[in-house]
């Protein structure tokens, strides 16, 4: 072990932040997916119900949606290093807590505290990256990072699966352990120096609490739609979000400057855009999965392999677009990329039950190369319209825009569902009514995309970004 960790001295810093982030860019998606595929057996143990069971990913979620900004305001302040390696070290905490678990209550409570460490992961990996890699690398560093997401979540049902049946539910949070410590001793022991403000700014605790309730009632009121609770508590939280932009406005040291959206329109469209691509593709996994299963009759393994066309394309292209973007404007292959998309998501709706399988994989694949073409340049463009004494911020601004274009998407199909099968069971008399809801998502999913291409490229030419510094000291952003 030793001569593992002596192995990375003579590597620069950023080598040494590029590894650091891929590996928990991997570990992060690879432990909250897998445990989708042990919640049957862990519900068996803990007995509990299934309104129980359906908070397991919906707490984690609001987590994570609630407090990623705060925590990347916190990291441009305290440093990004810091913020990120309390994350790690609550994240190891947290699943060995959730592995010990005796009640859902208790596997509930640390289930939001890994949600929590998710955020300051999430919310601070990209901002590292972009501090200490020069702008005419940082594409490819992005595209790395990216891959390594997609691989995690690619690999995650098959280990999730596994482990459950060789070990039990717990073995699915308590192997993330040992993965983290290495990651935390690479971190203390390789990763050297600090990335922050020169000054600190004031914390807004107010505004943090105003956009956690936004946030939250943002979580739950999707969740419960279409109910008249669901729409009640979205109320709620649009209203919590205006109060919260009037609040930043009006603050010398803000949680968030929303001046950014309006001095630089390559991040507030940019921004727009990844909202509307995740949204568009988030359901499109549980979809087919239901569609392959139940109408075409495929195994679950049979279903995986068709389904993993996508994901094998963008984790393939994501590097390549991404040091691609370093040359080439990031608009142009974002751009390019949400068109491919949309050419993918109109031949995969005009599918029907008849639908041969390799029709549908090639579709994926299609929808696969244009997202991995679209993702990185994206970011890249994203972390290039900052400050960099914010790119705590548009971190976590960019995660945000991700998690929530994931949650509206999934809230649309739940909508879809309730209205087209409502609470019947899937049996061969609804499958025309599945099929129905299935063609109407992709339709939605393909207005979106459109929309998105719209603004991806009327965002405007980024310009040439200042290369970022390793040193400890950054200049602050203009008031």
């Amino acid at each position: 072990m030793a001569s593992l960790f002596s192995s990375f001295t003579k590597l620069p810093v950023t080598t040494v932040a590029l590894i650091v982030v891929c590996t928990g860019s991997f570990i992060g998606p690879l432990g909250m997916a897998s445990v989708n595929i042990a919640i049957p057996d862990l519900a068996a143990e803990l007995q509990a119900n299934a309104k129980m069971v359906s908070w397991i990913p919906t707490i984690f979620l609001l987590a994570n949606v609630a407090l990623m900004l705060p925590f990347g305001k916190l990291a441009d302040n305290y440093g990004r290093k810091r913020i990120y390696s309390y994350g790690v070290m609550l994240n190891m905490l947290s699943s060995s807590m959730c592995a010990l678990a005796f009640n859902i209550e208790w596997l509930l409570f640390w289930r939001f505290i890994q949600g929590a460490a998710s955020a300051m992961i999430f919310g601070t990996g990209v901002a590292i990256l972009t501090s200490v890699t020069p702008a005419e690398k940082r594409g490819f560093a992005l595209g790395i990072a990216a891959a390594c997401i997609y691989i995690g979540l690619t690999v995650a049902p098959a280990i999730g699966g596994w482990l459950t049946e060789l070990w039990g539910w717990r073995s699915v949070f308590s192997f993330q352990v040992p993965l983290l410590f290495l990651l935390l001793m690479l971190i203390k022991l390789r990763l050297h120096g600090e990335w922050k403000n020169e000054q600190k700014t004031k914390f807004d605790w107010r505004g943090s609490g105003i956009f956690i309730v936004a946030s939250t009632c943002l979580v739950f009121g999707l969740t419960q739609l279409p109910s008249l609770s669901g729409m009640v508590l979205l109320g709620m939280s649009l209203t919590a979000m205006a109060l919260f932009v009037i609040h930043q406005s009006k603050r010398n040291q803000p949680l968030i400057r929303v001046q950014m959206f309006k001095e630089s329109r390559v991040f507030s469209m940019s921004l727009t855009t990844s909202l509307l691509m995740y949204a568009s593709n988030y359901p499109l996994t549980f979809l087919l999965s239901l569609y392959l299963q139940y109408v075409k009759g495929f195994s679950p393994s049979e279903s995986g392999q068709i389904i993993l066309m996508q994901a094998l394309a963008m984790a393939f292209l994501a590097p390549m677009s991404g040091k691609l973007s370093d040359k080439v404007q990031p608009r142009l292959l974002a751009t390019t990329g949400c068109c491919i998309v949309a050419a993918g998501f109109f031949v995969l709706s005009r599918m029907d039950i008849d639908t041969q399988a390799w029709y549908i994989g090639s579709s994926l694949l299609l929808i696969g190369i244009g997202f991995g073409l679209f993702s990185t340049p994206n970011n890249n463009a994203i972390m290039g319209a900052v400050h960099p004494s914010e790119l705590g911020v548009a971190s976590a601004s960019l995660n945000l825009a991700r998690t929530i274009g994931n949650l509206v998407g999934m809230s649309l199909v739940n909508l879809l569902v309730h209205h087209y099968i409502g609470d019947a069971q899937i049996v061969p008399e609804q499958y025309p009514a599945l099929l129905q809801t299935v063609l109407v998502a992709l339709n939605i999913s393909f207005g979106c995309v459109v929309v998105a291409c719209i603004i991806s490229g009327f965002r405007g030419r980024e310009s040439k970004p200042d290369t970022p510094s390793t040193t400890d000291e950054e200049k602050q952003p203009p008031s």
